[in-house]
């Protein structure tokens, strides 16, 4: 092995016993409780983010309003991707921004930074509805960048994001979220992983079982509340 690659062994070794050491990793059972404590998991009638509908939907907002678990869940999340090399960690708003800055904390910063961490940027829509990044926030050309999510379900705004990123010279290595409802079947181009996997029904309007019984699906998403206000 090359002195270059004994080096890259030995900081892949330490990022990951630093996330392990400072925090066990979760158990499904830990993790199902912690949301369940929250009220996080939710029963009813909803309209996503996708505009698929669901009888359930997962409120992550709930349980990282809670500094602890917030942190908890980032330092579970980052372990999932110690063996990447990550410069910044961008997240679409407004779902996966606590998200993001919990993974960026967890993650040990580069040497040659300021001394302030894994940068945490986030994208958000314009008024039009397109997904950018302001606030001026940038990237440097072939930053290594994990995109962050709340919830996967089909994975469109993670694709918005990772696009937005290529636009501006950075370098997509990984993608991860608090929760995959999708079953499995979304496919990123790059390595994903999720810290739980659950399904949960959802279907077009036209499909949506409860629709056809009368009900009236509510939209509780960061999206809706930002376009009808």
């Amino acid at each position: 092995m090359t002195i270059n690659g004994t080096t890259a062994r030995l900081l892949t070794i330490r990022r990951l016993e630093a996330i392990q050491v400072s925090h066990a990793m979760l158990t499904r059972d830990e993790l199902l409780a912690m949301f369940e404590a929250a009220g996080a998991i939710r029963h009813g009638h909803f309209e996503l983010s996708s505009g698929r509908h669901s009888a359930t939907y997962v409120q992550c907002a709930l349980v990282l309003q809670y500094p602890r678990f917030a942190e908890k869940l980032g330092y579970a999340l980052a372990a999932l991707f110690s063996d990447a090399k990550i410069d910044v960690v961008v997240s679409p708003a407004l779902g996966g921004v606590v998200i993001g800055q919990e993974v960026a904390r967890a993650l040990p910063a580069a040497q040659d930074g300021i001394g302030g961490g894994v940068p945490a940027l986030f994208v958000e829509r314009d008024a039009s509805g397109t997904m950018s990044m302001r606030r001026g926030f940038t990237l440097k050309p072939d930053q290594h960048v994990l995109v962050v999510e709340d919830v996967w379900t089909t994975g469109g705004s993670t694709q918005e994001a990772i696009h937005v990123v290529e636009e501006m010279g950075g370098r997509v290595v990984a993608a991860g979220a608090l929760i995959d409802r999708s079953g499995g079947k979304i496919e990123f181009p790059v390595e994903s992983n999720a810290l739980l996997e659950l399904t949960m029904e959802s279907y077009e309007e036209d499909e949506c079982p409860q629709c056809k019984q009368g009900s009236v699906a509510v939209k509780p998403g960061s999206r809706f509340a930002r376009t009808a206000s």
